[in-house]
């Protein structure tokens, strides 16, 4: 079995959440987890109104609804769309701006928002802060060269266009077709922002379900199976036209006798996901520590106790490397990460250590990166955050505990 993304409802306390978990046969890759009650913001795009500007930290500080708040560092407002700029070239208190959501609001930080606009498709991104058109490196030289010719006449100099690797992948006649449709709702957006009144909200990003098998489209998915009507119509509406999938590739799932959720066992598996303490097949453990600042992962050698202590000592850290990565990706573990691997003495052994780390974390598709041994030994890894960590969306203390 290939790679499926699973769509389906999943009950975890007094909740009921939308569950979209990517696997790769049996096993959980990644997972998201939206309650059915409440919209996310993210991707979205509004009319907010500055509300205090705190220079020594360049940061304003605008609010997009009665009430909510969100952090708008100074350094993504260049060019800004103003609706009403009460003094000339500078951002002032009260003035109105166009942002768009770039974070939700992790822990207790505000969701954070830019002034560079910008629309996702499968294969292009339509956006303000470069004006020019770009092409992804990762694609080869001959797949660069036909896109860049494929959009150069089309491209206007007023907004920037980015092709993304995931266009390789899409048949140029529905490349074509995401461009005129990204075009009609970006144009949309510049044409009636300053007619707008504050708070108003000028574009409402796809649901969470949509943008995670939308940024799934780049690797070879076998099927995305829903056992939910009205979400197996949204997807059909919104990939078959303009994506990379067939009508075969979006499956209703309707077995009366065994639920999606436990075919693909997903409540152990978010269970497992949520644990404090994560095994290894040798014995070893992880025990993974959500803080305020960081997160905190100890490694433990635990019931292995076979071979040499050194030779011992190295095994279970990479295999514990290995599984370090997986779970930031499972369990959308952003921001630093401390890694308190056994102690070796060898330096040898400890690039080693290193050389497994940046290969096993250059398989995420978040960015997620090795920094350095601190000098007490710890290893720092950090990654980008976009969205709230797992335990975070379901609302659970770092406890745990079962659903």
């Amino acid at each position: 079995m290939g790679k499926r993304v699973v769509i389906t409802k999943q009950r975890i306390k007094d909740r009921e959440y939308r569950v979209t978990a990517l696997f790769e046969d049996h096993q959980m890759l990644e997972v998201s987890c939206d309650d059915v009650t409440e919209d996310s913001l993210l991707g979205n795009i509004y009319i907010g109104k500055i509300r205090r500007i705190v220079e020594k930290i360049g940061a304003a500080f605008v609010e997009i609804a009665p009430g909510m708040m969100t952090y708008l560092p100074l350094e993504d407002a260049k060019e800004p769309l103003m609706v009403k700029q009460l003094r000339n070239g500078r951002l002032t208190e009260e003035d109105e701006i166009v942002v768009q959501v770039v974070k939700e609001a992790v822990k207790t930080k505000e969701p954070t928002v830019s002034s560079s606009i910008s629309l996702t498709g499968q294969g292009l991104v339509f956006t303000l802060e470069n004006k020019l058109l770009g092409i992804s490196k990762k694609l080869n030289k001959k797949e660069r060269e036909a896109l860049k010719e494929l959009f150069a006449g089309k491209k206007e100099d007023w907004y920037g266009l980015i092709v993304r690797t995931n266009a390789a992948n899409v048949p140029r006649e529905r490349l074509l077709k995401e461009f005129e449709t990204l075009y009609a709702r970006f144009s949309a957006i510049a044409r009636q922002y300053k007619s707008r009144t504050c708070y108003s909200c000028l574009y409402r990003a796809p649901y969470g379900y949509i943008a995670n098998v939308r940024d799934r489209l780049g690797i070879p998915l076998e099927k995305i199976i829903t056992d939910d009507a009205e979400v197996y119509g949204e997807l059909r509406r919104e990939f078959l036209a303009c994506a990379s999938l067939n009508e075969e590739q979006i499956v209703l799932y309707e077995d009366n006798v065994i639920s999606l959720s436990a075919l693909y066992g997903l409540k152990g598996k978010l269970e497992g996901a949520l644990r404090e303490r994560v095994w290894l097949k040798s014995g070893g453990y992880l025990v993974i520590e959500p803080t305020e600042a960081l997160t905190v992962i100890d490694v433990n050698s635990g019931k292995n106790i076979k071979g040499k202590r050194q030779g011992l000592y190295l095994s279970v850290n990479l295999e514990a490397a290995e599984e370090i990565a997986k779970q930031l990706r499972l369990r959308n573990i952003s921001g630093i990460c401390v890694v308190d691997f056994i102690n070796m003495d060898s330096g040898k052994e400890r690039e080693e250590l290193v050389s497994a780390i940046k290969a096993h974390l250059a398989k995420d598709p978040v960015p997620a990166d090795f920094v350095d041994f601190t000098e007490l030994g710890l290893v720092e890894i950090t990654r980008k955050k976009i969205k709230k960590p797992l335990w975070e969306q379901v609302g659970r203390p770092k406890g745990m505990g079962a659903l």
